[in-house]
């Protein structure tokens, strides 16, 4: 005969279990924002919730969330799959004052995918950290964003992505702009997008037209905390108008790699066109133009700027640093 206290625990198992599966079945493949919605909705098409925050919740791991109309989203932090959408329905922003807009600190095998976005880090009482902050996860794809005003602080040197995985890590970045970061009065450090793993943290790293204007840096990849590689690619993209540089590579002596191929784009307008620091610090240079720079590159500790020798280089205010010739095949 089974007594009254086995009945009254199988009875909290059932229950337990049902309320698993009701709180498994709450999270959809799809949901949806509104900038008129409401939180506490469930996120459906009709019923759709007010923020990313909101809706992250109810959105199963490799889910999406989509953007029925213009509206402020708010801050978010993505520790699963997960993609976000706003596709011509106006802005979809986010304003990030004091905080990062877009936080990614997923599982590493984790894809986050992000598309039509406005980060804004709302200056200049109390300006965001970073726009986007991506501390672990599989890879990043971002397109079609627009990401602004995070300006450097005493405490923060403001970024408009600091990807700084500490595993093996991919960024994706097409069509976005990014304008007016790390740029705050006598700034040195922050801007556009730095690289910066740490750990045994390695990066690879795709710039498809991407236009990075008046920031203190455009992208700058950094191995000197790390015992990982960073390499990247950089296709049809504009850095101009940076009051630092426009591409930059930094190691430490003897460290371990930070390379960059840039093909075919602009560099022109900033205070130096290319940076690079340490022996094992590389950018190339193939088919692009490199103009109206303070200096055209700045080369130490050993650190190397390939050109493949069908550049445009001219109108800078310092053309005499020699860049070293590679062949074409």
């Amino acid at each position: 005969m089974k007594s009254a206290n086995s009945g009254a625990g199988a009875l909290a198992i059932m229950l337990l279990f049902t309320a698993t599966l009701c709180s498994a079945h709450a999270q959809a493949t799809r949901t949806w924002v509104s900038g008129v919605g409401d939180d506490a909705n469930p996120c459906s098409r009709t019923a759709p919730c007010k923020t990313f925050a909101g809706a992250i919740s109810k959105t199963a791991a490799g889910g999406e969330i989509s953007v029925l109309d213009p509206g402020g989203y708010g801050a978010v932090t993505i520790t699963k799959s997960i993609s976000i959408i706003n596709d011509y329905t106006g802005e979809a922003g986010i304003l990030a004052s004091n905080t990062n807009g877009i936080t990614v600190n997923a599982a590493a095998t984790d894809v986050v995918i992000l598309r039509g976005i406005v980060i804004d880090g709302a200056p200049p009482t109390m300006p965001g950290l970073n726009g986007i902050r991506f501390i672990n996860g599989a890879a990043l794809y971002l397109d079609k964003c627009l990401i602004k005003n995070f300006v450097s602080t005493a405490a923060n040197a403001g970024n408009g992505i600091l990807f700084a995985p500490s595993g093996s890590s991919e960024l994706y970045v097409s069509n976005t702009t990014f304008t007016n970061n790390g740029a705050a009065a006598g700034a040195t450090s922050g801007g556009a997008i730095l690289v910066l793993p740490s750990g045994s943290g390695s990066a690879f790293v795709s710039l498809n037209q991407v236009q990075m204007a008046n920031n203190r840096i455009g992208m700058q990849i950094n191995t000197t905390g790390t015992t990982g590689t960073v390499s990247a690619s950089v296709e049809s993209t504009i850095a101009v108008g940076n009051s630092g540089h426009g591409f930059s590579a930094f190691t430490n002596a003897g460290g371990t790699s930070a390379s960059a191929t840039i093909n075919n784009s602009v560099i022109s307008g900033n205070n130096n066109g290319v940076v690079v620091s340490g022996s094992a610090a590389v950018l190339r240079l193939g088919n692009s133009l490199i103009t109206g720079n303070n200096t055209v590159a700045v080369i130490q500790s050993g650190g190397q700027v390939l050109s493949y020798k069908n550049n445009l280089i001219d109108g800078n205010n310092n053309n005499s640093t020699p860049l070293t010739g590679i062949g074409l095949n």
